[in-house]
C-alpha cells in the first residue's frame, strides 16, 4: 500500500493521457535504451526485475522510470550509468551497481545536469563513485534512497548525494555510508536535508560550502570520520540532530568555520572527540542542546565572536569549553554544567555565583597537547581547584553569571 501511495504521489504531475510502456526481461520491448527512444514526453516506463548491462543511458525528456522489484543497472565500472538531462523526471525503484570513475569526470550512479523538479525516490545504488549527483538544479527531491560504496583512497572515493549550484532540493529519509562524505552541499540555497542516516563516511556525514539559508533536522551523523562541517556559510539551521560516536585526532561532532548568522538548537553530540569545534564563527546561537560524554564539547577559537551559548546540558564532558586565547567575546548564559560546585540560597534553580567552564588543564592541553598524558592525575586536580580560588591563566571573564542547578534534560 505505502508502494502504491508513493507511486501514485510521484507520478500526479504526469500527463493522464500518457502511455506505460513495459520494458525488460519477458517483455516486448527488451532493452530500456529502446524503450526510453521510443517513448514520449510524459510517458512512464515500467522496467521488470532483471539484470541490464545497457551502458550509459540519457534520459532527455520527462518520463518516469519505474522498477519492479528492483531491477539491477550495472555499469562495470566503466560509465555513468544514468544521466538526467530533462526536467520532470521520475526515478524509483531501481538498482545502480558499480559506476564508471574518471580523474576528469565525475561519474556517477545517477547524475541530474541543468534540470527541475526531478524526483529521485526508493532506489539502491551500490559501489558507485558518485551515488546521486545534481548539478545546477531546481526544486528536485531526493528521498528514502539506499546509498552504499566501498571505502577506498579519500581521491579515488566520491560522495553518497552530492549537490552543485542547486536550489530548494529537499533530501530526505536516505541512508549514506562507504563513502568520502554521505551527503555534499557546495553553491546550494534554500534547501533542506531531513530525516536521513548517514553513517561510517571516510569524511563528513555532511559536508557544506558557501551554501546559505539552509536547514537541515533530524538526521542522524554517526561513527563518520569527522561527522559535520559547516563551511564558508551563513543562516544555516540545524536542528534536532544526532552527532555521535565521531572519533579521531581530527574528528568533531559539528566543525563551523567561517559561518555566521545561524543556529545550533536541540541536537545530541553524544562521545565525539569534540563536541563543536567553532573557528571564524560570528552570530551562532547554540541552545538546548545536550553535550554528553564528549572528549572536549566546545572549542571555541580566539577568532569567534558574539556567538551565544544558552540553555544547554553539559554532562559527563572531559573538558566542557577551551580556547586558545582570553579575550571574551562570546556569551555563555543559563546552561546546566554538571561539574558546577555552587549553590542556590533562594531556590530559584540558578546558581548564586558564577561558573567558570574553562579549567586551567584544559588551557595547558591546547597550548600543549601532549598534557593529556596527565590527564586524572592528582596535579591536575590541584592546579584546577587552585585555578577557581585565584584565576591567572583561564579567561578571567569567560563565564556562565546564571548556571541552572538541574539539567535541563534536552534528549
Amino acid at each position: 500500500m505505502k508502494f502504491l501511495i508513493t507511486l501514485l504521489f510521484a507520478l500526479g504531475a504526469m500527463d493522464l493521457a500518457a502511455a506505460s510502456i513495459h520494458a525488460g526481461v519477458g517483455q516486448a520491448t527488451g532493452s530500456i535504451r529502446e524503450a526510453i527512444n521510443m517513448a514520449a514526453a510524459g510517458d512512464t516506463i515500467y522496467i521488470h526485475e532483471g539484470y541490464y548491462q545497457e551502458g550509459n543511458l540519457t534520459i532527455d525528456k520527462p518520463l518516469a522510470l519505474i522498477g519492479l522489484n528492483y531491477p539491477v543497472l550495472d555499469g562495470n565500472h566503466q560509465v555513468e550509468i544514468l544521466t538526467v538531462t530533462a526536467s520532470d523526471v521520475v526515478i524509483f525503484g531501481l538498482e545502480i551497481r558499480n559506476s564508471g570513475q574518471l580523474s576528469t569526470i565525475d561519474l556517477a550512479g545517477i547524475k541530474v545536469l541543468s534540470a527541475q523538479r526531478v524526483v529521485i525516490e526508493n532506489c539502491h545504488l551500490r559501489d558507485c563513485n558518485f551515488g546521486i549527483y545534481l548539478s545546477n538544479t531546481q526544486d528536485c527531491r531526493v528521498a528514502s534512497n539506499n546509498v552504499q560504496g566501498i571505502l577506498k583512497e579519500e581521491q579515488n572515493c566520491g560522495n553518497g548525494i552530492h549537490l552543485w549550484k542547486c536550489e530548494r532540493a529537499l533530501i530526505e529519509g536516505n541512508y549514506l555510508t562507504g563513502h568520502r562524505d554521505g551527503i555534499y552541499f557546495e553553491f546550494v540555497t534554500d534547501s533542506e536535508i531531513r530525516y536521513n542516516h548517514s553513517e561510517a563516511n571516510m569524511r563528513y556525514g555532511l559536508h557544506f560550502m558557501f551554501s546559505h539559508n539552509d536547514h537541515y533536522h533530524h538526521n542522524r551523523f554517526v561513527r563518520n570520520g569527522a561527522g559535520v562541517a559547516v563551511m564558508y556559510s551563513r543562516q544555516v539551521k540545524m536542528t534536532e540532530n544526532l552527532f555521535g560516536f565521531n572519533w579521531g585526532s581530527s574528528a568533531y561532532g559539528l566543525l563551523l568555520k567561517d559561518i555566521s548568522d545561524s543556529h545550533i538548537w536541540k541536537n545530541r553530540f553524544e562521545q565525539n572527540s569534540a563536541g563543536v569545534y567553532l573557528e571564524g564563527a560570528s552570530r551562532i546561537i547554540i541552545e538546548q542542546n545536550r553535550f554528553q560524554e564528549n572528549g572536549w564539547a566546545l572549542r571555541v577559537q580566539a577568532s569567534c565572536d558574539a556567538n551565544t551559548i544558552r540553555q544547554n546540558d553539559f554532562v559527563g564532558n572531559t573538558f566542557d569549553v577551551s580556547t586558545n586565547g582570553s579575550l571574551v567575546l562570546n556569551t555563555f548564559d543559563n546552561n546546566y554544567w554538571d561539574r558546577y560546585e555552587g549553590y542556590d540560597l533562594n531556590r530559584d534553580g540558578i546558581g548564586d555565583v558564577p561558573f567558570r567552564p574553562v579549567s586551567l588543564y584544559a588551557v595547558v592541553v591546547e597550548r600543549m597537547p601532549f598534557g593529556l598524558l596527565l590527564m586524572r592525575s592528582f596535579m591536575v586536580y590541584l592546579m584546577d581547584k587552585v585555578e577557581k580560588i585565584v584565576p591567572s591563566l583561564t579567561p578571567e571573564q569567560l563565564m556562565d553569571q546564571q548556571p541552572f542547578m538541574k539539567s535541563l534534560n534536552h534528549a
